[in-house]
């Protein structure tokens, strides 16, 4: 009953669909001097924002009544069928490619999306004849999934409004932290030999970072030969900014010099201890353990969680690794306490 009041665009729900592009696809949803993005809006009374920045990938995010949303989706897929077929007519393809289209997602939504073992999932794939598949792992740095779509623009369509059906039956629970596509370039950090770019309040560890850390290496110490005084990049500082006036302060902290790997000369291990209250631990440590794990993972450090102690409201934390995991691990979980207090919801 209820997808027949959406698809008839009676549901006056206004509803927020994230879409997922390339910068061609992006210029071609924009037009010529923003001539079809303008058209677009006008014809289907839908806002449609394109996200900013230098990235390789842009979110578009379409906002309105169902009825303006399932409008502006058939605008974007009838133009993206058009790109297919003007690009086929200078090519050999026989084979016309579908018309695919990526939404974000909140990964609290997807469950339902897929349904107890997968019948929610196949039953949308049968009645529209559109492919969909949703992805396993979140979007970096997100609790968001891509779903993709792929079929014919009518598929598409009739497959879009079935998904807002799901969505506005089971709305995203707890705090949802958007995918921000990354820039072109990020600044990049050293610990611990492990290369991390900065993104906000976090430190994400950085894929390509051997090339990196040898062009870094490069350009800022003049390398002397093996047997002398191994060079040491220079110290780089990360000060955070407090969020509010109840936000814990985010320590500004410091990476320390950190040895080109190979020269094997890294720095002596030590230990650090942090008392955390019992009703943050929760959120350092996560659900079975991810969150603690991540830090783990991200720092290099040992980390060690005492068990509570009978009439102690707080819990002793042991970090042991070079001064350097240890800074980062601090940096990490002074990042998710900062979060947890002004509600910034997970890491």
């Amino acid at each position: 009953e209820m997808e027949s009041k959406v698809s008839e665009g009676g549901l006056n729900v206004t509803l927020t669909i994230r879409l997922l592009m390339h910068g061609k696809e992006v210029g071609s949803i924009i037009g010529k001097k923003g001539e079809t993005v303008k058209k677009m809006r006008e014809e289907s009374g839908a806002r449609i924002n394109i996200s900013e920045g230098n990235c390789p990938e842009r979110i578009v995010t379409i906002t309105g009544p169902t009825d303006a949303i399932f409008k502006a989706f058939a605008m974007i897929a009838y133009k993206f069928e058009e790109d297919i077929t003007n690009s086929m007519s200078n090519s050999t393809a026989t084979s016309k490619p579908p018309v695919t289209l990526r939404l974000v997602v909140p990964a609290s939504q997807c469950g339902s999306l897929i349904g107890k073992g997968g019948s929610k999932i196949k039953e949308i794939r049968e009645s529209t004849g559109a492919q969909v598949q949703v992805a396993g792992d979140m979007l970096p740095n997100s609790t968001e999934r891509a779903v993709t779509i792929s079929g014919t623009p009518d598929a598409i369509i009739q497959c879009v409004k079935q998904i807002c059906v799901v969505m506005l039956e089971s709305p995203p629970k707890g705090a949802t932290i958007p995918y921000r596509p990354k820039p072109a370039s990020t600044p990049v950090i050293f610990a611990g030999g492990q290369a991390y770019t900065i993104q906000g309040q976090y430190a994400i560890p950085h894929p390509d970072q051997l090339t990196k850390l040898h062009q870094l290496a490069m350009q800022q110490t003049p390398f002397t030969p093996l047997g002398q005084t191994t060079p040491a990049f220079p110290v780089l500082t990360v000060a955070g900014k407090q969020r509010s006036s109840t936000a814990l302060p985010l320590q500004a902290i410091t990476i320390f010099p950190c040895i080109c790997p190979g020269l094997d000369a890294s720095p002596p291990a030590s230990t650090h201890e942090l008392t955390i209250p019992n009703d943050l631990i929760g959120c350092i440590i996560g659900r079975q353990g991810t969150k603690i794990n991540e830090i783990r993972q991200m720092s290099g450090a040992q980390i060690k969680i005492a068990n509570a102690t009978e009439g102690s409201s707080e819990r002793q934390i042991t970090i042991t690794g070079t001064p350097a995991n240890i800074s980062l691990a601090q940096y990490l979980i002074n990042a998710r306490l900062t979060s947890e207090v002004t509600g910034m919801g997970a890491l």
